[in-house]
């Protein structure tokens, strides 16, 4: 057959084609139409139509070519062509959801195929096994299919079949045996010029890597598989599908979303396959369900258990039913048909050989329990729980949680507690192999529940100094330990550099007037670019880093205070650290305490303008009422020294200053307990330079730095052209004291593109995130930067958290636009107090002292805060 012309074209040629060059081998293929070739020809020119209309185009149109072809091979009366084609076939029927029709055409393929051909049928067929779920139909096709691959030495469909056996291997948790299929077939890809199948290829081993637990390596490839195939103007369903589980298992839950939302959209304008839009519904209701999104979740879910069971795809129905009834358990549904419900899945699902059924059986045991029935749900977590001691880390801390619950059940809180804790240890390893601080952070989430378990029990069962413990036990862990980073990636300081180009024009472009959209398009790509780059740096081995002691902390206070707000079932507690003990009191609901928050940042806002003085006595007000909802009845044991305040993520922007009882004190604040003391123990270095940066645009021009030039004499004074991100990185890489005067933007998007504004455009948090040793102590004259997203379990991101993990040990900066000429008096009154020898907590309180009395003036001194601890 391999003489097959239209004209001078080998024909036959296209097939493998199609695979190597898409968009080629389809303009080829018209072009032998054209020619009115003999019916062998005309079929090999429309199945190659319908492979490039199946996999990238509209189905029905696929089929018409399919159904022509298979009509020219039968008038061409060659057995082999027609069971070639109604393989093709029958691929493309159950992508458009015709199952049954897509298995008959399969049977006719392989009773008409012999020999090569037909091994390529069963090739076919198991692939199509795999897509309905059936996967030990799958792997005994590709059994009988490779031998007969491999002795003709058809490299390219062995290693196809290698592929698809390793694919199904690792749907049933078998990642050893689909790491050496994968190994095998890249092997032999290597040797063609397939090169749709070599991005298949890289995006197969970055599911395998994702299995593995290696989720960096994973992002990694899967951006590598989508570039290849880019270049090849290929869509990227399939690959859709496995980015959305990867960024799912590293906390990017709406990312996800938005990217299966995205690609469902495509494929519904192209009239793309019945069976990639179910599997995409099933990834967006799965990301919906992270996000804490239930209706959309089960809006989702419930679509994809239809289609999958119109498709006869059992399981994959039942993987959509368990997110389906997981969905309607997080909106506040409880029945014991759902207990019902959820244990058949997990029966089910045990019964393919699906690692999800742990899973199934948590969710009927939490249902039951929640129900009262204990007898049922200790039988379900019992059987989730089995699971906790081997496999990945996700399926470990399903069985810790499971673990847990039977405990609480059972009245055990020592149980409970070392659940938790066991729990919690597989979370923290698998944290520190992600290298970026977001992922770090946003991969927390998966140990809420476990820490909120220990919490509960603590507070019943336990003292003061328990309900610590676990408080600090999950809190802004991302400080822990600096991010990891590559020792010089190319690809990424290029990426930085270009980033901070085009925002400075896009930047300029706005104050002239000029329109900005084709360089905001340009700066979300670089920033997509640059995000994805940091995901894919790994971590370090298992973190061995310091547990929190309470006897140390005690120890390192003295006769000061550090009062910790931990968060319980809806209700915050006072913590109250000090004078060898740890003291509890209750204070008011969170919710109300952050709404209470978010106005009094508003009036900030407002106070920072001249004209607002009416507001002040409401503003005050507000900071009574806040101090009453956070502090309740700890206030009169504070003592009369220095106070740190700990507070959970949400309540980050609380203006600590206003609240009566903290207004006149040295205070400082502390995203951790363990961050403070981490803070308190950090050396100074030894020189102790000095570093003044003044950015471009600031109404008073920086005018503090000019003084304090003079007041150092020594600094190292960087201006005008002299601050670029470059220069200020190098000279504040180690520094004893910076002062950065400069326009500062939050990104509560993106918080880790927060910058600071320079000479030639933005100094962002990952351009910090480069040094080697942040400044010791930072001062941030600038709106709006110590503003941070909450996200995790209790995490924190945005500029003053970059800077604690990498040497800094005290911080000072604002968390509402403040008013930049009464900032001046401000600052130049802070670094009298330095030189005086004065903490940075010490010296913000005796300048705020120095303030006028006017509004201001004094809604300047509230918005800036101390962090850290030197």
């Amino acid at each position: 057959m391999r003489g097959v012309t239209a004209g001078s074209e080998p024909v036959l040629e296209l097939l493998p084609m199609v695979f190597a060059d898409p968009g080629e081998a389809r303009a080829r293929a018209e072009l032998v139409l054209e020619a009115a070739p003999a019916p062998l020809a005309a079929s090999i020119a429309h199945q190659v139509l319908g492979i490039w209309q199946r996999d990238f185009g509209d189905l029905r149109i696929a089929l018409r070519h399919l159904r022509r072809a298979r009509d020219l091979a039968a008038r061409a009366d060659s057995a082999d062509r027609e069971a070639d084609v109604l393989a093709t076939l029958g691929v493309a029927l159950v992508h458009a959801g015709r199952t049954r029709q897509g298995l008959a055409s399969f049977e006719r393929g392989v009773a008409r195929g012999t020999g090569h051909t037909r091994a390529r049928v069963l090739y076919r067929r198991a692939y199509v096994w795999w897509v309905l779920g059936h996967h030990r139909e799958a792997l005994e096709d590709v059994r009988r299919a490779l031998p007969v691959l491999r002795q003709l030495g058809d490299d390219i469909w062995t290693a196809r079949a290698l592929t698809l056996r390793a694919t199904v291997h690792l749907a049933l948790g078998a990642v050893e045996r689909a790491d050496a299929d994968f190994t095998a077939a890249e092997r032999l890809w290597d040797t063609t010029g397939q090169e749709h199948d070599k991005a298949d290829a890289v995006e197969s081993r970055g599911l395998a890597a994702f299995r593995s637990g290696d989720v960096p390596a994973a992002l990694r490839l899967l951006d590598e598989a989508e570039e290849r195939y880019a270049k090849l103007g290929t869509p990227t369903y399939m690959l859709s599908i496995r980015r959305c589980e990867v960024l799912m298992a590293a906390g990017l839950a709406p990312e996800a979303l938005a990217e299966a939302d995205a690609a469902i959209a495509l494929l519904d304008r192209i009239g793309g396959q019945s069976t990639r839009k179910a599997e995409l519904l099933l990834a967006a209701a799965r990301a919906a369900r992270s996000a804490g999104d239930a209706p959309t979740a089960i809006a989702r879910a419930a679509v994809a258990v239809r289609l999958f069971a119109a498709q006869r795809r059992l399981w994959w129905e039942t993987h959509a039913r368990l997110v389906l009834i997981e969905a309607r358990v997080a909106d506040g549904r409880r029945s014991g048909r759902l207990v019902g419900d959820a244990a058949a899945v997990a029966e089910r699902l045990a019964s393919f050989g699906s690692p999800a059924a742990p899973e199934a059986s948590l969710l009927a045991g939490r249902i039951a329990l929640a129900l009262g029935w204990t007898a049922d749900a200790e039988r379900h977590l019992a059987v989730a729980a089995r699971g906790r001691h081997a496999g990945p880390a996700p399926a470990r801390m399903t069985g810790w949680a499971a673990q847990a619950l039977r405990a609480r059940a059972a009245g055990s809180r020592r149980g409970v507690l070392e659940a938790c804790r066991r729990g919690l240890d597989v979370l923290d390893d698998h944290r520190m192999t992600l290298g970026a601080s977001e992922l770090r952070a946003h991969v927390t989430a998966q140990g809420a529940e476990l820490a909120a378990l220990a919490q509960e029990v603590s507070l019943t069962h336990g003292g003061p100094r328990r309900l610590l413990e676990w408080s600090e036990r999950w809190r802004a862990t991302v400080l822990s330990a600096p991010p990891a980073r590559p020792p010089a990636d190319p690809a990424l300081l290029s990426g930085l550099t270009a980033y901070r180009e085009i925002a400075a024009r896009a930047e300029e472009a706005r104050m002239e007037g000029r329109p900005v959209p084709a360089l905001e398009r340009e700066q979300r790509r670089l920033e997509r670019e640059i995000r994805s780059r940091t995901r894919h740096i790994r971590g370090s081995a298992p973190h061995e880093g310091d547990r929190f002691d309470v006897p140390r902390l005690l120890d390192r206070l003295g006769d000061d205070r550090l009062v910790e707000l931990a968060v319980v079932e809806g209700r915050v507690h006072v913590l109250l650290c000090g004078q060898g003990k740890v003291r509890r009191f209750a204070a008011g609901p969170l919710a109300e305490a952050v709404a209470e928050a978010e106005y009094v940042q508003a009036g900030l806002r407002r106070l920072a303008h001249p004209g607002a003085e009416a507001r002040l006595p409401l503003v005050e007000a507000a900071g009574e009422r806040l101090q009453e909802l956070l502090l309740g009845g700890a206030v009169p044991h504070l003592g009369t020294g220095p106070v740190v305040i700990v507070p959970p993520g949400a309540l980050h922007r609380v203006p600590w200053a206003l609240l009566p009882a903290l207004r006149d004190r040295v205070l400082s604040v502390s995203p951790s307990a363990g961050s403070w003391l981490r803070a308190r123990e950090t050396e100074p270095p030894r020189d102790g330079r000095t570093v003044l940066v003044r950015g471009p645009g600031l109404a008073t021009g920086g005018a503090e730095v000019p003084e304090l030039a003079d007041r150092y004499g020594t600094a190292t004074v960087l201006e005008r052209e002299d601050a670029q991100v470059p220069r200020v990185l190098a000279e504040l890489d180690g520094a004893g004291l910076a002062h950065l005067a400069a326009h500062g933007t939050f990104r509560a998007d993106s918080p880790l593109f927060s910058a600071l504004r320079m000479a030639d455009g933005p100094l962002i948090v990952h351009d910090f995130e480069r040094l080697d040793r942040s400044p010791y102590r930072i001062i941030l004259s600038s709106c709006d930067t110590a503003r941070l997203a909450s996200v995790g379990a209790d995490e924190l991101l945005g500029l003053v958290t970059a800077l604690l993990p990498l040497g800094t040990a005290g911080v000072v900066a604002s968390s509402a636009p403040v008013n930049d000429a009464a900032v001046i008096p401000l600052m130049l009154a802070l670094h009298k107090g330095l030189t005086a020898g004065l903490s940075l907590a010490e010296a913000l309180r005796d300048a705020r002292t120095t303030l006028p009395s006017d509004t201001v003036h004094q809604a300047t001194g509230w918005a800036f805060a101390a962090f850290g601890a030197a």
